[in-house]
């Protein structure tokens, strides 16, 4: 991805190096159950410490003092992603929506934060709060999306990102809205269900982003795309029931399978359209 010596976004809180309240959490799973454990959490946006509970320690603390060289590039590269993701829609929505867009903050943590949306640890992931219209990144994210899952460039990262602001541009719709409302007065499985078809939306609106942001900025490099469509597979919940040794079970899915998010990312980059992403009234996801 071309993003060096580019314009970056001012739209950024940025809380790495602050010292966290870490809490100590006991656990019963150890080693690759351990880890297994918390992939599921990275990717399924959930706190997982109800399944750390009985024997042994597992310590979660907020690393302090000042961030790597690293820590900063990693910081820069989000930077400009999320003002291309700013440019993009902005212009999408004028041409498309015919209204005005309205950027999120993107909170950049180490180890621990805290959110109206709840708190944010290594158990948790990548998330975005409508309450208070902003996307949370610990970047070490991209190093488990590459280490550990097999989905590493940095326009799978670039893919997170965009995932995230994705969300953004569904509140702003009213979608995100409606859909928790709806979550909320209906049984798990329904929520479940509901939950799919937004996180595929999420998924076809950074396929949008990807082709827009190529038009105006010329970002991709050979091998770009395939980056994005692996990363989305790796995520899918049926990919992440078989790494953590479960039979992959449809009713328990909250973000749909390898195919579907591959699928719903290149209908949003084919398409450029966001009525092309109207998962909700899809027959077939």
């Amino acid at each position: 991805m071309r993003w060096r010596g580019r314009r970056g976004s001012s739209n950024i809180e940025d809380r790495r190096g602050r010292r966290g309240g870490g809490r100590a959490m006991s656990g019963g799973i150890g080693g690759l159950g351990l880890v297994a454990v918390l992939l599921i959490g990275w990717f399924f946006g959930i706190d997982v410490s109800p399944f750390l509970q009985g024997g042994g320690g597992f310590q979660t603390q907020a690393p302090a003092g000042p961030v790597s060289e690293a820590e900063q590039q990693e910081a820069q590269f989000v930077s400009v992603v999320l003002a291309d993701t700013e440019e993009v829609w902005r212009d999408v929505f004028a041409e498309q929506v015919g209204e005005a867009y309205r950027p999120p903050i993107l909170v950049l943590y180490s180890g621990v934060t805290s959110s109206p949306c709840g708190g944010a640890s290594g158990a948790t992931g990548p998330f975005y709060c409508p309450a208070d219209r902003k996307a949370y990144i610990d970047t070490a994210f991209f190093t488990t999306l590459d280490r550990r899952m097999g989905a590493g460039g940095d326009f799978a990262a670039a893919y997170v990102v965009a995932h995230e602001v994705a969300h953004h541009v569904q509140n702003e719709l009213g979608i995100l809205g409606q859909a928790n409302q709806i979550r909320a007065q209906s049984s798990e499985a329904q929520s479940n269900a509901i939950s799919v078809r937004v996180e595929l939306q999420a998924d076809c609106l950074a396929g949008i982003w990807a082709r827009e942001a190529q038009e105006r900025f010329g970002i991709l490099e050979r091998g770009d795309l395939e980056e994005a469509v692996n990363a989305a597979r790796r995520i899918g919940d049926d990919h992440l029931q078989r790494s953590a040794g479960r039979v992959p079970m449809p009713h328990t899915f909250t973000h749909g399978t390898s195919e579907q998010r591959a699928r719903w990312f290149r209908t949003g980059y084919e398409t450029g359209r966001i009525p092309a992403c109207d998962t909700f009234s899809a027959e077939r996801l």
